[in-house]
């Protein structure tokens, strides 16, 4: 069962609240988290901002708390305009991962506040020194019910479930992480060469739910490289999504593939990806990339990127030899260096592409030549590249949510691979310059993505 409701937090935001709910002292302390939603159904709570409540405006002591409704009035003051969430989170130095009777009266006496001012869902949280959060949310009526997953997508994929499920991680490659995946959704946007095996791949390691999104359909050039498609597809030209639907449910039952027959440059399909728990973009154009970008950015989901490519050459005699056979993929965690701080798009190449888009046949042109860079080719052979860079994707994360490097994980934001000359390169968050992020937890702001063009009037 997925979570219902969910608290996500970068790991600069984590961080930052866990310094100031620490200070070394042994004694309680407050902040309060400002948070954006997405559009729903699911309740996932968008960290925005953490206000710390400062040390001498409180009473503190090692096992109780008493702050100022002054802190509270200054968080009001951000939140009210856009009717933003208010989490009130406060440290438990001995560890007691649970609410004590003096945090209930606590609650009882600030939350009716919260909701006088701001028409919005308010909750209260506490925090233990390893950094786990335990997070619930009131009604008007003070009735109250714990967020179900409290994530920070970091380096690492941390998730706490408020049921304690868990508390020890789970081992990679275990059935325990097939249990705990089973309460998730992934999406993956482009369910083509790449892409259907990524997808394979999720259903298979038991995600909860597996998001499809892709505007295409299978044709008989597809055959030789999408997994499940079929000579009956090709020839009835079924959609790319309806093909896996059918595949998935064959073998995990009704349910767990969810589909999106459309571009992901559409506002539905932008909205079915917020609800999403972890993102694999697996596209060939740049503006695709863009969106899946702007997504994770705006509602903080860990974006898995993955790109392949056969670059070739002209030789002395006109005949066409390969220069490399390359894979790329990033892993891009909210608050990071995004796609773009990394080079694989810019705004120019995302104008150069549209430009030649006006050019039907170049463009054409173009798209046959995808994989095979100089070299057309209908229906390139290329599934062995594909399953290569498909493993790699996943296994990147699979060692986000389930440790297993002998390294730390913050050495792997890029990894490239040169299969022509064997060898392999990884690139850390720090060879990338990080710009600022405007639509960083956004979350249901309209227009969606700062995008006009995903807004309801546009739609209509």
């Amino acid at each position: 069962m997925n979570p219902a409701s969910s608290l996500t937090l970068t790991a600069e935001l984590h961080e930052s609240a866990r310094c100031h709910l620490f200070p070394g002292d042994g004694l309680e302390a407050a902040a309060i988290l400002v948070c954006s939603k997405t559009p729903g159904p699911r309740l996932r709570l968008l960290a925005r901002k953490v206000v710390p409540v400062p040390y001498e405006q409180c009473q503190r002591k090692p096992y109780y708390l008493r702050w100022p409704g002054l802190a509270i009035e200054a968080a009001i003051d951000l939140a009210e305009e856009e009717g933003l969430s208010l989490i009130l989170l406060h440290s438990h130095p001995g560890g007691f991962f649970d609410f004590s009777d003096l945090d209930n009266e606590s609650d009882r006496l600030t939350m009716p506040g919260l909701f006088q001012a701001i028409d919005a869902v308010h909750g209260s949280a506490i925090m233990v020194p390893s950094g786990a959060i335990l997070a619930r949310l009131y009604q008007p009526d003070l009735t109250c019910k714990a967020i179900d997953l409290v994530a920070v997508p970091g380096h690492d994929l941390q998730w706490w479930w408020s049921n304690g499920d868990f508390a020890q991680r789970p081992m990679a490659f275990t059935s325990q992480t097939r249990d705990e995946l089973g309460r998730l959704r992934a999406g993956i946007i482009g369910v083509s060469g790449t892409g259907s095996i990524v997808a394979e791949q999720a259903a298979r390691l038991g995600f909860g739910e597996v998001l499809l999104i892709d505007f295409d359909h299978i044709e008989e050039r597809n055959l030789n490289r999408i997994l499940n498609s079929t000579r009956d597809d090709a020839e009835k030209q079924r959609p790319k999504v309806e093909v896996f639907e059918r595949a998935i449910t064959s073998y995990r039952g009704a349910g767990v593939a969810v589909t999106h027959h459309g571009s992901i440059m559409e506002r539905d399909a932008v909205l079915a990806a917020s609800q999403c728990d972890a993102l694999f973009c697996c596209v060939d154009t740049r503006d695709a990339r863009q969106l899946a970008d702007l997504i994770a950015a705006a509602f903080l989901i860990p974006l898995f990127d993955v790109g392949v490519t056969i670059p070739t050459r002209i030789d002395a005699d006109g005949f066409s030899k390969i220069l490399d056979v390359c894979a790329r993929i990033d892993y891009v965690r909210p608050g990071g260096p995004t796609l773009q701080d990394r080079g694989v798009y810019t705004q120019e190449s995302l104008r150069e592409e549209q430009l030649r888009r006006h050019d039907p046949d170049a463009h054409a042109a173009e798209l046959a030549a995808g994989y095979i860079k100089g070299a057309i080719e209908q229906a390139p052979s290329v599934i062995a590249l594909n399953m290569r860079a498909a493993s790699d994707v996943m296994l990147e994360f699979i060692a986000r949510a389930y440790p297993f490097r002998l390294d730390s994980n913050k050495g792997f934001a890029r990894r490239e691979l040169s299969i022509a000359a064997g060898e392999e390169e990884f690139s850390a968050e720090t060879a990338f310059s990080a710009g600022p992020n405007p639509i960083l937890s956004r979350g249901d702001q309209e227009p969606l993505l700062m995008l006009p063009k995903l807004s309801p009037a546009v739609r209509a």
